[in-house]
């Protein structure tokens, strides 16, 4: 595969969180092309005009759209942000059973216009709609994958990088397993630059502003809150302002690019698992190489004891919701 020249970007749904995954593939240049749909004609109107009008100022993007699904066609990578909104205090499981009949009629209609594409899910379940999606489409699970835990690594990395005073991109750390409630941090691979994070803090100690100059290791008690904290990151943030979508926009334009670019970047999505540390036929994040291809191979990531039981706990999460609605 090589990079797409000329490529496009498809997102479907106009929501808070499609424009602004719109708006931050136009600023990041992620293609050439930026493609928004929605079933709201008035509102998908204004939202591509005063996108429009703005790409003087960012490159040669070119932003089209509308009410009709044809605007989709021949795009390279389609984004569904599309489905029911997540409210205060409800679960991300809780809008599964709308969101999959959303799916069981959009799916068969996005590939018809766009055969080629690779399909990236962001609405929420995103793992539950991974496996519908995949399902719905025929497509392999390859080509059809959720946005997962790209976000929570990217806030769990935030945190850790405020407390430990470094550059977020000296922060390598990742959540794995389902993007939701049983969702857990990959501890036993986590590196501050090259060195593990258990040798950093007992070599250095943390000397972030809000420790001073002392040396203060991690306790496990800080471990679970930080992990608690990511976890509900997305709960804090509806609960302020409705809505999560400058962050998701900004974790999902960086997928595309990482598919647009043909880059081989190693990034957490959620596809369907084949026997990937025992767990089969449920859609959960794990680190995997992206390009041009899409999911170009999962990475079998050594997991502590306690991380394995987490992730088969997640698998069961996750499954339980497929039995319900019916699509184990």
């Amino acid at each position: 595969m090589s990079v797409i020249e000329n490529s496009k970007l498809a997102i479907v749904g106009a929501g808070a969180v499609g424009t602004s995954l719109a708006y931050a593939a136009l600023i990041r240049e992620s293609a050439r092309e930026v493609a928004l749909y929605d079933i709201n004609s008035a509102k998908v109107a204004a939202e591509v005009l005063d996108l429009a009008h703005g790409t003087q100022f960012t490159g040669a993007s070119r932003v089209t759209g509308g009410d009709d699904l044809d605007v989709v066609s021949g795009a390279n990578v389609v984004v569904i942000t599309a489905g029911a909104r997540q409210h205060p205090g409800q679960s991300r499981l809780e809008m599964a059973g709308v969101n999959v009949e959303i799916l069981r009629d959009l799916m068969p209609k996005l590939v018809e216009r766009a055969p080629d594409a690779i399909f990236v899910l962001v609405t929420n379940p995103v793992d539950v709609l991974a496996v519908a999606a995949q399902q719905f489409s025929g497509l392999p699970p390859a080509r059809v994958f959720g946005s997962g835990t790209v976000l929570d690594s990217s806030r769990l990395r935030w945190m850790l990088s405020e407390r430990v005073g470094v550059a977020i991109s000296n922060v390598h750390a990742l959540i794995v397993g389902e993007h939701g409630d049983s969702e857990f941090p990959l501890w036993s691979q986590a590196r501050i630059g090259p060195i593990s994070l258990a040798d950093w803090m007992l070599a250095r100690g943390a000397t972030g502003p809000a420790q001073g100059s002392g040396s203060v290791p991690f306790s496990e008690a800080e471990f679970e809150s930080i992990a608690d904290e990511v976890k509900n990151a997305a709960y804090k943030v509806i609960e302020g302002k409705g809505a999560t979508n400058y962050a998701i926009g900004l974790s999902g334009a960086r997928i595309v690019e990482a598919v647009l670019r043909d880059e081989g970047a190693i990034l957490p999505v959620s596809s369907v698992l084949t026997d990937y540390r025992g767990v089969s036929g449920v859609a959960l994040s794990v680190p995997s190489v992206i390009d041009a291809s899409g999911i170009a191979r999962v990475i079998d990531v050594p997991f502590s004891a306690k991380e394995q039981a987490l992730f088969e706990h997640s698998a069961a999460t996750l499954r339980a919701s497929l039995d319900t609605l019916g699509l184990a």
